[in-house]
């Protein structure tokens, strides 16, 4: 940070709303605030809570916490305070950050930083009551050279930050970009239309979305109002599963060598990636590991053959340190290969397909069902915004396939339509027995859903009382 407003300190740095931070600025605002909690204790390896919204404030207390050898651990501002309280009383923090508040007292002149253990901690696992922190290995500086050669991203260069930045994904790619020299234009919040004005205004050539967002923009994009997204030439999209009609929108949008995806972890064993012309090769794959390494294991955890269909178990390189470590949990291993659940097979080529996670699969009528699979041939109906998809129980079949309708208020569909849309993308076993339509968002601002949560409310709204 002190690098890039020492080589330019006007450039803009980030902004988000009516607010713009320059280089020189954000520096000087994070030297005092990192006085500030010098002065309340927090030290090298220290953690500290943040739960703060998108904002030029967030950045700036990252960089203060930095600056002392802190460790930022993040969390949603809007968790419940039982999940929350569950979280702090595990990492234990220094502090609790809800804002950027520096005492004016403390001066804004250069702080000399100090390297932290780990530049950030996520949390996870707060939806099955046991929370857990992700402590990443990579300690408080990176090589920005790297990272921008590896994602594209150029000094001078506009990025668009649409997701929240407590979540891994948005929070690696904006910081990234930031390291490479890009101007960050952060949304509050995302929505479809003010992607498309920011990219507009700012000329904002590389951005991520997770596919709720893909598919949002995309109807914008497709309605009476023309945009001009010319600036744009590279798109990174992660986090859930991509529809392919999704895919080969964007594709004909920018181009299939400029549409990314990458597959990867918060504890980053390994991540894989892959441009849109290899896609088109080896259709539904996430690509091929950039680092780590892996395997697919049966239920027997035998070696699966190439093509079959297994748990995902993954590992860094052998010879690398360790990417992360667990406070308040224990990795699931077998003869040291880490699995987080996920289904999916390796082609010839070594390239990796995902189904879904093991704990999502619906066995139905003796069939495995993929919710993935059915949420991406329901997100094709043009009055679909969201959907969900859960296994509930059923008395003749094990399990029935169930279905959440978030749809859009202009054309709403009923269940006759979506039944008749699925007839041609779905087997008859695969099609939800039975759908619920709400108007609550069934996707995080990260755009996941916490599907096991979702399954016990609509299991209880099923089941008769008594």
């Amino acid at each position: 940070m002190s690098d890039l407003a020492s080589a330019d300190p006007d450039r803009p740095l980030v902004t988000c709303g009516e607010e713009t931070a320059t280089r020189a600025g954000l520096e000087e605002r994070a030297n005092r605030l990192a006085r500030t909690y010098r002065a309340a204790g927090v030290c090298q390896g220290d953690f500290v809570t943040v739960a703060m919204p998108n904002g030029v404030g967030f950045y700036v207390v990252m960089f203060a916490l930095w600056k002392l050898g802190a460790v930022p651990q993040l969390i949603s501002p809007a968790l419940p305070p039982p999940e929350r309280d569950a979280i702090v009383t595990l990492a234990r923090p220094r502090l609790v950050v809800t804002a950027e508040e520096p005492d004016p007292v403390q001066e804004g002149r250069y702080l000399v930083p100090t390297v932290g253990p780990s530049w950030k901690a996520a949390t996870s696992g707060g939806s099955t009551g046991r929370p857990k922190l992700i402590i990443s290995g990579q300690p408080g500086e990176v090589d920005p050279g790297a990272a921008a050669a590896l994602l594209g991203q150029r000094d001078g260069d506009v990025q668009l930050v649409p997701g929240p930045l407590y979540h891994n994904a948005p929070f690696n790619f904006s910081m990234y970009g930031l390291f490479a020299g890009q101007h960050l234009v952060v949304l509050p919040r995302f929505d479809p239309v003010a992607v498309l004005e920011a990219v507009e205004r700012y000329r904002v050539g590389w951005v991520s979305f997770v596919p709720t967002m893909m598919s949002r923009v995309l109807r914008e994009l497709n309605g009476p109002r023309v945009w001009d997204i010319s600036s744009l030439r590279q798109l990174w999209h992660g986090a859930a599963p991509c529809p392919a009609w999704l895919k080969e929108a964007w594709f004909a949008l920018l181009g299939p060598e400029n549409v990314h995806e990458m597959y990867a972890a918060t504890e980053a064993q390994m991540m894989t990636h892959i441009t849109g012309a290899e896609w088109l090769a080896h259709r539904g794959s996430v690509g091929r590991p950039l680092w780590g390494e892996v395997r697919i294991l049966t239920a027997d955890n035998d070696e699966a053959a190439t093509g079959e269909d297994g748990e995902i178990f993954m590992r860094p390189t052998p010879g690398t340190p360790p990417t992360y470590r667990y406070v308040g949990a224990t990795a699931r291993t077998v003869d040291g290969w880490e699995s987080l659940g996920d289904l999916g097979h390796v082609d010839a080529d070594g390239y990796l397909y995902l189904n879904d996670r093991r704990t999502d699969l619906i066995l139905t009528g003796g069939a495995n069902v993929y919710p993935a699979e059915v949420e991406a041939a329901l997100s094709e109906h043009p009055g679909v915004q969201s959907c969900a998809v859960v296994g509930l129980p059923d008395a003749d079949l094990g399990q029935r396939v169930h279905a959440l309708i978030q749809p859009y208020p202009d054309q709403p569909p009923n269940e006759d339509d979506l039944r008749a849309f699925l007839t041609t993308r779905l087997v008859r076993y695969k099609t939800p027995r039975t759908y619920r339509f709400t108007t609550d968002p069934l996707r995080d601002d990260a755009g996941k859903v916490r599907r096991a949560a979702l399954r016990a409310r609509e299991q209880a709204l099923t089941e008769p009382p008594g």
